[in-house]
């Protein structure tokens, strides 16, 4: 099974998007208005380069370096929270796998 060329330009225009939400977490101008109609900015303990992802059924919040993006087995993380959740939402990144396998795929990734 090999991949087909659409399949290839639709993970990379899916890698180009993701970049492009995550390079500009650093901006300083960048937020979102809440509730209260408040402009809330983002968190001020990610490091540039780094972006957020909610794992698991507790949503436990991991900082995950931009060039996991590049990765087949991140890939395959972001394809199934695509199907599960899309990516225009309100609620984060949010992967859906255990947390430990998580940690592990994670930490084979470093």
């Amino acid at each position: 099974m090999g991949v087909t060329k659409s399949n290839k330009s639709s993970q990379k225009a899916m890698i180009k998007q993701m970049v492009k939400r995550c390079s500009s977490l650093g901006k300083k101008h960048h937020g979102y208005v809440d509730d209260e109609d408040e402009v809330v900015g983002l968190p001020l303990d990610v490091p540039k380069g780094h972006f957020v992802v909610y794992v698991g059924a507790n949503r436990t919040r991991y900082i995950v370096p931009i060039s996991f993006l590049t990765r087949p087995e991140f890939q395959g993380l972001l394809r199934r929270a695509e199907e599960e959740f899309g990516f225009d939402h309100d609620m984060g990144l949010t992967i859906p796998c255990d947390e430990h396998v998580f940690e592990s795929l994670t930490s084979m990734l470093r």
